[in-house]
């Protein structure tokens, strides 16, 4: 960024030299021809003649204008000069003012989402090239929104339809279970058990509803605490054990000895538990989830490993974005709205850290690396500009 306007800088100072050169030269040329040359008789008949239609005697203003050409030649100069300068000043203004205009004329068309290249001329190259660079990165996240609005409504389109289901699955049941009070317990006991599961999936549907709605991640605000990432992750375990139950899986923790960090619990136990239920719904059945934490040159590395079938590298390259599935159909094991990796990757980098994931043909890997001390850069001045607004409303 250094010398990028070495150009225009340099065209800016010559242009300066050559008005002072011409300024000087034209005074200089006008007041020889005045005072010396050719033009001197004239000048000083119509400087008397002027003195004297303003009540002057010949005499007197034959003595002010031999004052005013000798005594005050000098001062003369000067006016002269500065009314010459004054005159290339303006027109050296315009030419900015020129340039300007085709700045805001080019900010215009940016806003307007023309499309069109922005030219700027030579002297402006650099700002031409950020100018380019900001249309194109405008229009790219355009792109985006437009793909993410397209996605999310697919998803709750999605939603929508698979809301019915276990609806019409719980009213059949109860409807069955009440008009048939002389069922025996056992078929009594399997209904009931079958219209729980149903209505825990509604439960869940509805959940991702939810989260679709109320997403929005840039109001999240984070309150560290120090945290022990053995007891956060064992926890964790054994909550998702009906889960890994279902499936036949088993999940392992191995955590580094007294690894403490400091960092938002409950939105870290957020990521954690969404990267633990991503590997138990995409893992295979009867196989392990290995959960590993080390720590290390100022940081924390936290991986989640399951096995299950290779995720493409074009949809690894998009998995961190909200309402994307790596799945292309919805399945009532997988279906999720698409959100939780892109909350993860969030409350990750509030954290100063990054989240990131690899996969080959045995094994899919999600890994999660953060400073042991959350920088104020991401975590203090953002929580801080978050309080601002919430004071402002």
């Amino acid at each position: 960024m250094k010398n990028r306007y070495g150009r225009l800088k340099r065209n800016t100072i010559l242009r300066a030299l050559l008005i002072s050169i011409l300024v000087v030269a034209a005074g200089y040329g006008v007041l020889t021809f005045l005072t010396q040359g050719i033009g001197q008789e004239t000048f000083q008949s119509l400087v008397i003649q002027n003195l004297e239609r303003a009540g002057v005697s010949s005499d007197r203003a034959a003595s002010l204008y031999s004052r005013l050409a000798l005594d005050g030649k000098w001062l003369f100069a000067f006016g002269m000069l500065a009314f010459l300068f004054l005159i290339f000043f303006l027109l050296a203004v315009g030419k900015m003012t020129k340039s300007l205009n085709r700045i805001s004329n080019a900010l215009d068309k940016i806003l307007a989402e023309s499309g069109e290249p922005v030219v700027l001329g030579e002297d402006l190259e650099p700002m031409t090239e950020q100018m380019n660079l900001l249309q194109r990165k405008l229009s790219w996240r355009a792109q985006q929104a437009v793909v993410s609005e397209q996605r999310k409504n697919e998803m709750v389109a999605c939603l929508a339809h698979d809301l019915k289901t276990p609806l019409t699955s719980v009213t059949a049941y109860l409807t069955m279970l009440d008009e048939h009070p002389e069922m025996s317990p056992e078929e009594r006991a399997k209904y009931t058990h079958v219209t729980l599961e149903k209505a825990i999936r509604l439960e869940e549907l509805l959940n991702e509803f939810f989260e679709i709605t109320r997403y929005n991640v840039q109001d999240m605000v984070l309150e560290k605490r120090e945290i022990n990432l053995s007891i956060m992750l064992e926890q964790l375990e054994d909550e998702n054990l009906g889960l890994l139950n279902r499936k036949n899986m088993t999940c392992v923790v191995d955590v580094q000895e007294g690894l403490i960090m400091q960092g938002d619990p409950d939105k870290l136990a957020r990521v954690f538990d969404n990267l633990l239920k991503n590997a138990a719904a995409y893992g295979y059945e009867n196989s392990q989830i290995l959960i590993q934490a080390r720590g290390g040159n100022g940081g924390i590395t936290i991986v989640f490993t399951n096995e299950g079938p290779q995720i493409p590298q074009k949809k690894l390259e998009m998995i961190f974005e909200k309402f994307y599935r790596i799945d292309d159909g919805r399945s009532s094991k997988t279906g999720g709205a698409g959100l939780g990796l892109a909350i993860a990757k969030r409350i990750v980098e509030l954290h100063g850290g990054v989240i990131s994931a690899v996969s080959d043909s045995k094994n899919t890997r999600f890994i999660v690396n953060i400073p042991v001390s959350v920088p104020d850069a991401e975590g203090d001045a953002y929580e801080r500009k978050s309080k601002r607004r919430r004071k402002q409303k």
